[in-house]
């Protein structure tokens, strides 16, 4: 864990399972998610499979960060819309912009390939990069994740203050 990168994050038990799935090699929306298992009442395993096509991007598309994208499942999962009323579907929508609203404020971007600093013209679905120090070094991937997992604490937080 590059304690340096992750500077002014609290690091609770969830942050470090998040970081923990990355360094296993899941993508970033499974990261988060999975990490959260426990708190959304579903197995690892289904975590990690819901999750998956949500990476690098929403398949690797380079599209919005997957780690926002499993923050934001998560709070899905936990006060989601479950009838169709405007007003239903805004408070979820709404807690979302607060996520990214965030994420955006630390990062300046909510874009996977903006975070990357990746050629706009890059073709979709490129493969995906070995795993390296250099790869963990040369991202913000670790970061990201951090900080929504630690999104996700406050989230969790402000829930059980209501």
């Amino acid at each position: 864990m590059n304690h340096e990168k992750l500077a002014g994050i609290a690091i609770s038990l969830h942050v470090k399972a998040a970081l923990n799935y990355f360094y296993q090699g899941y993508n970033c929306s499974q990261s988060v998610f999975a990490a959260y298992a426990d708190v959304c009442g579903v197995t690892p395993e289904f975590a990690l499979r819901i999750s998956s096509p949500f990476g690098a991007g929403i398949g690797r598309m380079r599209e919005m960060c997957g780690a926002l994208c499993g923050a934001s499942m998560v709070c899905g999962v936990l006060k989601g819309n479950t009838k169709a009323a405007p007003e239903e579907k805004e408070r979820i929508f709404a807690q979302v912009r607060n996520l990214a609203g965030a994420f955006r404020q630390e990062f300046g971007t909510i874009y996977c390939r903006e975070l990357l600093h990746l050629d706009p013209n890059l073709q979709e679905g490129a493969r995906p990069s070995v795993r390296t120090d250099d790869y963990y070094a040369s991202r913000p991937c670790e970061r990201c994740i951090a900080f929504c997992a630690a999104l996700v604490e406050k989230f969790l937080e402000a829930q059980e203050g209501k």
